[in-house]
């Protein structure tokens, strides 16, 4: 009997800016998803009480994306990608909502490839199924969802440069709690606008030069388009953030990392244009309760989570997240 075991992650901050070369600063979470069964036979199959119909996915699947049901094509993604010598069967289980922005299938590829055999380095795990969700949903994500379920530390947050692809672990101060709640608004990523963000990025570096080596506002006067140039001073600034936000971490300055949390929210709200009503007025309301840092949506947007900085014990909705460890396996 083998057990996997892929935790979701939340970012802190810096959304958007991974398919870029960017920097982010998520944390792997105590909340995750769990493959356990017994290797052998032609077929990976796999069982989930939160799904009406199991995955049952061939060993020589070409393309996970005609496979049904949808949940399905993550598991082919990372069979397509991994090549198992045997199939699988087995049950998936896990504490992480779905759809709401939590990386649940980040999560749920990790812990497959972790099950089905995969044997080699955090990068190349991340590496290997942010390639099988790529080709299973379409959507041209970037690395950190996997990246953060692969490398989580126990009691840190993760500085990750997308470029070089290295992962710093930043301790998260002790003075404080991580909350994430949901907006109620259900988000999809395949039938979103994100793959119109990347292009709208790509674009903006055709004529910029990559947005990750760019510091100054005043050098995205090259761009002439309107939209595109909104979207290039997300990511710049977004970047930024990042770096600052490291630093309010290290001296445990709550206080400015929560300012700097709700900045990336209205930069994502007017430059990049992901938030919605809906995650607005969640973010506004929990940053005028009393011992809130600050507030902004969490992961691609359209829907899904916000996570909130704030003192032990100043909210009660939603989840106490805590750095986790990173994907494992037992057998």
């Amino acid at each position: 009997m083998i057990t996997a075991t892929g935790p979701g992650r939340v970012n802190l901050i810096g959304d958007h800016t991974d398919y870029s070369g960017g920097l982010v600063m998520p944390m792997a979470i105590n909340l995750s998803t769990v493959v356990q069964g017994e290797p052998g036979g032609e077929f990976v199959e796999l069982h989930s009480s939160d799904e009406q119909e199991p995955a049952i996915v061939a060993l020589d699947i070409e393309d996970p994306s005609t496979i049904t049901p949808s949940w399905a094509r993550y598991v082919a993604g990372v069979v397509s990608e991994l090549r198992p010598q045997q199939g699988f069967k087995g049950t998936v289980t896990t504490t992480l909502p779905i759809g709401a922005g939590l990386s649940s299938s980040a999560a749920l590829e990790v812990a497959v490839a972790l099950a089905l055999g995969f044997d080699g380095t955090s990068l190349e795990l991340a590496k290997l199924t942010q390639r099988g969700e790529q080709r299973a949903s379409g959507v041209p994500c970037g690395i950190m969802d996997q990246l953060s379920s692969a490398s989580g530390v126990d009691g840190s947050a993760l500085m990750i440069d997308c470029h070089d692809l290295t992962v710093t672990a930043v301790e998260v101060p002790a003075n404080c709690e991580i909350r994430v709640i949901h907006s109620g608004q259900a988000r999809e990523l395949a039938g979103s606008a994100y793959a119109d963000r990347f292009d709208d990025v790509t674009a903006a570096q055709v004529v910029l030069g990559p947005l990750r080596d760019i510091t100054t506002l005043d050098a995205l006067s090259a761009l002439d388009d309107e939209r595109l140039l909104r979207r290039a001073r997300h990511v710049v600034s977004e970047n930024a953030r990042v770096r600052a936000f490291h630093d309010a971490f290290r001296r445990s300055d709550l206080v400015s990392a929560g300012r700097l949390m709700v900045q990336s929210h209205c930069s994502l709200r007017d430059d990049f244009d992901v938030s919605t009503p809906v995650l607005d007025e969640l973010v506004e309301r929990l940053c005028a309760t009393d011992g809130v840092y600050g507030a902004r949506l969490t992961g691609a947007g359209f829907g899904g989570c916000v996570v909130a900085l704030c003192q032990p014990g100043a909210i009660d909705e939603g989840w106490h997240v805590t750095p986790s460890s990173g994907a494992h396996v037992n057998s």
